[in-house]
């Protein structure tokens, strides 16, 4: 994707009204073979994701860019699945952000800042007896209200999931107003949600782009390109299935992954 210039640096009436939501689902697929399996899959994913877990990840996001944990509330859930919500507010900025279109930073590279906002994580583990599939999902979503856009924090989010399927939006509401009186609706110059990636993940990942430009509504898919069997067993191995049923396992697994993606069920023959 081509690299857009930033905008002229605003000079604001007041605070920067503008809000900005990021958010980014993830789905990771899987085949239980039998029920006892199928349900200790969910029990895995249920202790290593548990709200303890996902409130570290999520502090470990308020670091990184920046941010004072105002409030955290965090909740596991019987059977199974957690939530986290995280207030914070902004640190003094020592720099004004540029907001460019590039990736935001690594763990060990603490750049950016968020102002007053919030972050929440939300999980949906799985599965279905019939077909052996399992499946986790993880909503996250960054929302800020300021200078800086939570895509700083998109790059680390998705090195800290393990992920076959992406799915992201971001989105700019409202509107701030100059010294002037002239209302600015977007702060930032973005042309894709790719261009916040850095490109040995991309490299990684199938991704499509619907955006809705004069809207500033921005919206990526990716899928995994690599698909190795063994990945996606649970309990067993590749050298536990005969030849017929691997490659039953094998479409059924391709089947699921590409509905998600393009949101459609596909109607098998």
């Amino acid at each position: 994707m081509p690299k857009l210039k930033p905008l002229q640096k605003l000079k604001l009436e007041s605070f920067n009204n503008l809000t900005k939501t990021l958010s980014f689902n993830i789905y990771d697929i899987c085949y239980a073979k039998s029920e006892k399996e199928q349900k200790e899959y969910i029990a895995y994913i249920d202790e290593v994701y548990n709200a303890e877990r996902l409130t570290a990840i999520l502090k470990e996001v308020a670091e990184i860019i920046g941010a004072n944990v105002l409030n955290v509330a965090y909740q596991d859930y019987d059977p199974e699945g957690a939530s986290v919500t995280m207030l914070i507010s902004e640190l003094p900025i020592t720099e004004e952000p540029e907001n460019l279109e590039e990736p935001g930073p690594l763990p060990d590279a603490v750049v950016a800042h968020l102002d007053k906002s919030h972050i929440t994580v939300h999980t949906y583990p799985e599965s279905h007896s019939v077909s052996g599939i399992s499946s986790f999902r993880a909503d996250i979503d960054v929302s800020t209200c300021g200078k800086i856009s939570p895509l700083r924090a998109l790059n680390f989010l998705i090195h800290s999931f393990e992920s076959d399927i992406v799915i992201i939006d971001y989105r700019v509401r409202g509107f701030t107003r100059d010294i002037k009186g002239k209302k600015h609706y977007i702060d930032h110059k973005i042309n894709s949600i790719q261009n916040f990636i850095d490109r040995d993940t991309l490299n990684r990942y199938q991704a499509i782009d619907v955006n809705v430009y004069q809207e500033n509504i921005f919206h990526t898919k990716m899928m995994v390109k690599d698909f190795q069997l063994d990945n996606y067993l649970f309990g067993i191995n590749e050298n536990d299935l005969m030849k017929p049923e691997k490659q039953k396992v094998t479409d059924r697994l391709k089947k699921e992954m590409l509905e998600i993606f393009y949101g459609s069920n596909i109607v098998s023959n």
